[in-house]
């Protein structure tokens, strides 16, 4: 009698996203029904928008979700926008109650049975998971060889990770958004003005030493004379808008000298001039 032939083994190379909530057992000891009220709502928003980047959730269990995509650059992508949005929903709770996912991508081989996705490749990616922070992303040197180019997020290396059950260490990156200028803090720090390209005068706005007021003009016209004088060499470059540092005291390297300066400025007793030339 012949023997029966095992089953095929169905597999394929696939971008496994793993994702559960930091802190579950905690959350649920503390507030039952809120919290599965909380992961519900998340749960939808997560499903949504595994959908709309191709994916296709596998397996879930309690708080964990495990999802497969066609491209690493998908899951990736997916992974940033429910962390993303799951932060805007969780702004306005306090944050030891609030609900935060840890999200692996890993891309491997995986064993597919029936709906559910099993093999290295999963558990990888559920390591992952465990790498990253509340609220962040972990993801293997496999997926960070496929989206560093293609995705302009801040990867942090976190070198070589010895997880539970797998034979080899992991190589490991945190992945953070990074937000455009355009949409920056409004209190961020301005990028200085670029220096020029030739020796630079900066005339800062003479004291009124009089005591009378209506002197101030007399010292801002000798200023103003200066400036237009220097503004006359061709090979100088005069800088008028020291006059918004009227009544400060100020280092000026900051504005115009700090990368290019080797000597101390002159004090700041009136009158000062103050002159920067570029290394060549």
């Amino acid at each position: 009698m012949p023997a029966q032939q095992e089953p095929r083994v169905e597999r394929r190379l696939a971008a496994i996203f793993a994702a559960d909530v930091a802190g579950y057992s905690r959350l649920m000891s503390q507030d039952e029904a809120r919290t599965l009220r909380a992961l519900a709502t998340a749960r939808e928003v997560m499903d949504a928008l595994i959908a709309e980047h191709g994916g296709r959730v596998a397996n879930t269990a309690g708080d964990s979700v495990l999802a497969e995509f066609p491209s690493a650059v998908d899951a990736v992508q997916c992974a940033v926008a429910v962390q993303e949005k799951l932060a805007e929903a969780g702004a306005a709770e306090a944050e030891d109650r609030r609900l935060q996912f840890r999200i692996g991508v890993h891309v491997g081989d995986v064993v597919v049975r029936g709906t559910d996705l099993l093999g290295d490749g999963v558990n990888v990616a559920a390591r992952l998971e465990g790498l990253a922070e509340p609220g962040g992303i972990a993801i293997s040197g496999a997926a960070h060889g496929y989206v560093r180019k293609a995705l302009p997020l801040a990867y942090t290396d976190l070198g070589e990770q010895q997880v539970k059950n797998i034979d080899e260490p992991v190589r490991a990156f945190a992945v953070k958004s990074t937000p455009s200028a355009a949409t920056a803090p409004c209190g961020s720090q301005p990028k200085p003005l670029p220096l020029p390209d030739k020796p630079s005068i900066a005339v800062l706005p003479f004291t009124n030493m009089s005591g009378d007021p209506e002197q101030e003009y007399f010292a801002d016209g000798i200023a103003e004379e200066l400036i237009s004088a220097l503004s006359r060499v061709r090979s100088f470059f005069a800088r008028n808008s020291s006059f918004t540092y009227r009544g400060r005291n100020v280092d000026v390297r900051t504005k115009w000298a700090a990368p290019i300066a080797d000597q101390p400025l002159p004090s700041t007793s009136p009158p000062r001039v103050i002159i920067t030339v570029p290394k060549n």
